[in-house]
């Protein structure tokens, strides 16, 4: 059974960091890529980083330079260290296995003064 379990978020003030966590299990973790997802609610999933397998990485725009993507194969887990958070970054995270779109349960991230 393919799990997700991602960990780390919580509240934080404007331009503080912090790193979110998520550990898989249920599948070869190094065979695939994975990716983070935001939601606010009442909109959309939006992706805002991916690594693939051999550690390619890709940002939103409203995150790049900000935000770092990274995964520890020996670990099954990835991660995503968020600095210079901004309240507009508030949103439930969620990791992503990208094939099948797999997700885990999300992580509230709330960015306030």
């Amino acid at each position: 059974q393919v799990q997700l379990v991602e960990s780390g978020g919580k509240a934080v003030q404007p331009g503080e960091s912090l790193r979110l966590s998520c550990v898989t299990s249920g599948f070869t973790f190094a065979h695939h890529a994975m990716a983070w997802l935001r939601q606010v609610p009442g909109k959309g999933l939006e992706r805002v980083a991916s690594i693939t397998m051999g550690t390619s990485r890709w940002y939103a725009d409203s995150v790049r330079g900000r935000f770092t993507i990274s995964r520890d194969n020996a670990k099954n887990s990835t991660y995503l260290q968020m600095d210079s958070l901004k309240v507009e970054d508030t949103a439930v995270y969620y990791c992503q296995r990208v094939i099948g779109a797999i997700r885990g349960q999300g992580t509230q991230v709330t960015v306030s003064t």
